[in-house]
């Protein structure tokens, strides 16, 4: 699909400075710049790029002031990063507008099926689901009985959302996230053998939601795994049954939560954190990646390191774990001194 510079100006509230006709159907980095493409100038270190730049059309601010000549169109707007990302939004829009129901598919006769919706091919959709409007399921998806799905929701191909679960509005869901697996209940018996214990909880997610490819979260025993308002989980994370996450909070890449802990608002976890379960987890807390954490946390902490300090602590201590061979090595020496005249 082809824009021009005046068309995208207008979606931009922008100002036109070349050629108006010209046409884009790409994105690109600004030193990645070809004809034909789009690109933007928002850090002041990429600018001398601007005036080498094959990009067709340039996004800047209102007061950018070349110093020399530019092949480029520009559009010049209030924020040019802004602008941008409003851009991508509105392209995404467009790539992800699908509608209709393809084939092959199994939807139940039970489920109810919203307005303006996108199925895909070979998706199962089981008995007694709601699905809201605009709500777009992508294919080799699975919805198991008794789902809610809430409006404008995205499952990307190969989603899988268990039983009795319940998706809020405008989540995304990626590929391969899994929604309502069992949670990891086994109890020893006599005989040293673990019997399982059924799990007969769901999990919510609240509205805003964004989970990450490959992401995991466990039903719950009893009750619910409840992810808050505008959570926002990367790939690869474990989050275990009865686990609760505040609103807004953010948690990067391969990071485990065990049972039933619970983290407050606005928190952000980096990548490869583990975290203990049973425990909680105040607001506002931040917690470095590859950290450990086997303690109640106290709001507005920020920690570091496994088990976990707070950041300061840490950094005081770090000098002295990579120093601690020459320490070691002074001590010995001190230790043969006082040996000597004794």
């Amino acid at each position: 699909m082809k824009f021009t510079a005046e068309q995208i100006a207008g979606i931009l509230e922008g100002e036109v400075v070349g050629d108006p006709d010209i046409e884009v159907s790409k994105l690109s980095k600004i030193e990645e710049g070809t004809d034909g493409s789009l690109t933007f100038l928002a850090n002041p270190k990429y600018k001398s790029y601007i005036y080498t730049t094959k990009a067709s059309v340039t996004i800047v601010s209102r007061d950018f002031q070349p110093e020399q000549s530019i092949n480029t169109t520009l559009i010049k707007v209030e924020d040019a990063y802004g602008a941008f990302t409003k851009l991508l939004e509105y392209y995404n829009q467009i790539k992800l507008n699908k509608s209709g129901i393809e084939k092959p598919h199994f939807i139940s006769d039970t489920a109810t099926i919203g307005d303006n919706i996108y199925v895909g091919a070979f998706t199962y959709i089981g008995d007694n689901v709601f699905i809201g409007k605009n709500v777009k399921i992508f294919p080799n998806s699975y919805i198991g009985d008794n789902v809610t799905i809430g409006d404008n929701t995205i499952v990307f191909s190969g989603g899988k959302i268990y039983s009795d679960c319940s998706i809020g509005n405008n989540c995304v869901i990626n590929s391969g996230a899994i929604i309502g697996a069992d949670g990891f209940g086994f109890a020893p018996n006599e005989k040293g053998e673990y019997s399982k214990v059924p799990q007969i909880g769901n999990v919510i997610l609240e509205d805003f939601v964004d989970v990450g490819a490959g992401t995991t979260i466990d039903r719950a025993t009893l009750g619910s795994t409840i992810i808050r308002r505008g959570v926002k989980l990367d790939n690869q994370i474990q989050i275990a049954h009865n686990v609760e996450i505040g609103k807004n909070t953010v948690i990067a890449a391969q990071t485990g939560i065990a049972g039933s802990t619970k983290i407050g608002e606005n928190c952000q976890i980096g990548g490869q954190v583990g975290i203990v379960g049973h425990i909680s987890i105040g607001n506002n807390v931040k917690i470095q990646a590859q950290s450990g954490i086997g303690r109640h946390v106290k709001d507005d902490e920020v920690l570091q390191g496994s088990p976990a300090l707070t950041y300061g602590d840490y950094n005081k201590s770090y000098v002295y774990f990579k120093n601690l061979p020459k320490i070691v090595k002074n001590i010995n020496e001190l230790e043969k001194r006082v040996d000597g005249n004794n």
